[in-house]
């Protein structure tokens, strides 16, 4: 369905004509803070210069020659404003009609049909494990690829694991100093991350390790056996830990990539870029992209001594992409710390003529913030993945034993986790992606205001009620939903495909998440103000059972997308 907005959107666009387009439109309608003045309000005053009336002139012209959509009962002037009306009664049979039958398929669609994307999140390093930082990441690439899913692209999602490097080499060399041949006696991507900030411990006292560890990369760039047995031995280590952390989180992949498996294979590229005057070689022999003429700096793309750095193996990977697998588009989910980096990248493919260069995306997000402040890993103040969920879900557990004492054991871990897990990923998903976030694990988890856990508990409020109810006896009459709060809810309702649709197409999550938390305060309004198993007839307690039944659906479908899973029991 094509959300109330966009119908009206449509056509007010032609009744304008005035340079605005729909789009323009669309973030220009709003909704009226009080239900009598209508459903949506669109101000005129962005109007008057082109057409060189006041814009309470301008509404009042509009209001008597707009020809409305088929939802729409009325238009109103109200001073500068168009105010619209929608008919309530048959946009809650069209809805909750469609809902009830589509049900788990609500809000999916084929707009996306034919398109291929690859979302690329996650990109983990084998020197260290997964962080908070990791599970923002992974929050939104989960929920971005479950959009884009539901909309009809065909959607691979990818993990580039960066395995090698400078980095990697240095939690090597200080387990060959100090490991003493140790096998993991901890979670082994933990074992692993202890010796990178060891190395940075004893580097502060010993400078000279910085050059030990850039001669160990290039012996392992140069295929030195002993080197090459010692990082796969590590590179194991961490990356089984990787794959128990995404589990418990449920992250998925379809391909996993290495960097060690593509850093090599941009030699056709840099000798390309060199033989085009693309890139230069400055005075110490590093490759240069020349970049300042596009106000961009420019951007070393190899080290003068020849060995690899990021962006030596994204101009592979990045063609192997979209040579491979015949891409429509494919996604970098990466922190905003890289916004420059990826112009640059992104620019280079341009330089280089690939016609796919305006097909890359970055997906930029803020940085998490931890009430101990920014994330250092080498100084290992990090909060880690493991560390955060378990603690969380600690928090979680002692809720559940305080509020279910009588529940089993078993029973109270299962619904912890679950909580716990909604409690993480709804915090990362709840503001603009493009904003810096403070996580903060009891505000995360309360069973009020913007979380996962009160979206959760809206669910299981709703999937209760039904159950109380048993089977309907009649059916329901949608005329009867006359109430203020029944008419906002169906609306809400309606609105959620567009929502799916728009978040999936601008790669917003927080759209979805916003809109969730929305018609779950509405609902709860609902419930709290009227009556629905001792309604005044049978007819009404049909319809309203109708109208929770596809809140429920809308909830849970809208969670799911989140990778946020809907419990029906707290």
């Amino acid at each position: 369905m094509v959300s109330l907005k966009e119908e009206l959107a449509a056509v007010l666009e032609k009744a304008v004509g005035k340079g605005l387009v729909k789009q323009d439109i669309l973030t220009i309608i709003e909704v009226p803070p009080q239900s009598e003045l209508g459903d949506f309000a669109f101000p005129c005053f962005k109007l008057s210069p082109a057409m060189k009336k006041a814009p309470v002139e301008i509404a009042k012209q509009l209001s008597e020659q707009i020809k409305l959509p088929a939802s729409f009962e009325k238009v109103v002037a109200t001073g500068p404003y168009l105010n619209f009306f929608v008919k309530k009664s048959s946009v809650a049979k069209q809805t909750l009609s469609a809902v009830l039958k589509q049900k788990e398929k609500f809000g999916h669609s084929n707009s996306g049909k034919g398109k291929k994307v690859m979302v690329e999140y996650s990109a983990p390093n084998t020197n260290k494990p997964l962080h908070v930082g990791h599970l923002r990441n992974d929050s939104i690439g989960m929920a971005v690829s479950n959009l884009l899913d539901a909309t009809g692209h065909k959607v691979i999602k990818a993990n580039l694991v960066n395995d090698r490097g400078i980095h990697i080499c240095k939690s090597m060399l200080a387990y060959e100093k100090w490991g003493k041949g140790k096998k993991p006696n901890k979670k082994s991507d933990h074992f692993v991350g202890d010796y990178y900030v060891l190395f940075n411990k004893h580097v502060k006292e010993n400078p000279s390790l910085e050059e030990e560890a850039r001669f160990l990369l290039k012996k392992w760039e140069n295929k030195d056996k002993a080197v090459h047995a010692l990082w796969k031995k590590m590179n194991k280590w961490a990356i089984d830990g990787f794959k128990t952390t995404y589990k418990e989180f449920g992250s998925h992949f379809d391909i996993w990539f290495k960097e060690s498996e593509f850093y090599n294979q941009a030699k056709t590229l840099i000798k390309d870029g060199l033989e085009s005057e693309i890139f230069y070689e400055n005075d110490d022999g590093a490759i240069v992209a020349k970049l300042e003429h596009h106000k961009l700096p420019n951007k070393i793309v190899q080290r003068a001594d020849g060995t690899s750095i990021y962006i030596t193996n994204d101009l592979a990977l990045t063609k192997h992409k979209f040579e491979k697998f015949k891409l429509s588009e494919s996604i970098w989910v990466v922190g905003s710390e890289q916004n420059l980096y990826f112009k640059q990248l992104f620019k280079i493919f341009d330089l280089l003529g690939f016609k796919w260069a305006s097909q890359c995306k970055h997906l930029s997000y803020g940085m998490v913030y931890l009430p101990q402040g920014r994330m250092k890993s080498r100084e290992g103040t990090v909060i880690d993945a493991d560390d955060l969920m378990e603690s969380v879900g600690a928090l979680a557990a002692k809720e559940i034993k305080k509020r279910y004492p009588a529940l089993s054991k078993a029973e109270q871990t299962k619904r912890a986790k679950a909580i716990a897990l909604a409690a993480i990923k709804f915090f990362m998903l709840r503001i603009d992606e493009a904003k810096d976030l403070h996580f903060n694990p009891e505000e995360s988890l309360s069973f009020e205001g913007e979380t996962g856990p009160y979206l959760q508990y809206t669910y299981a409020r709703a999937k209760s009620i039904l159950r109380k109810a048993g089977k309907k006896q009649v059916k329901p009459d949608y005329k009867l939903l006359t109430e203020n709060i029944e008419k906002k809810l169906v609306l809400l309702i309606y609105n959620f495909p567009g929502v799916v649709e728009k978040a999936a197409n601008t790669l917003e999550p927080h759209l979805l998440s916003q809109h969730l938390l929305e018609t779950a305060a509405a609902f709860n309004s609902f419930y709290h103000a009227l009556q629905v198993i001792n309604a005044d007839s049978k007819e009404l307690v049909a319809t309203r059972l109708a109208l929770v039944e596809a809140t429920s659906w809308v909830l849970k479908n809208g969670l799911n997308l989140l990778n946020i899973q809907a419990i029906e029991k707290m």
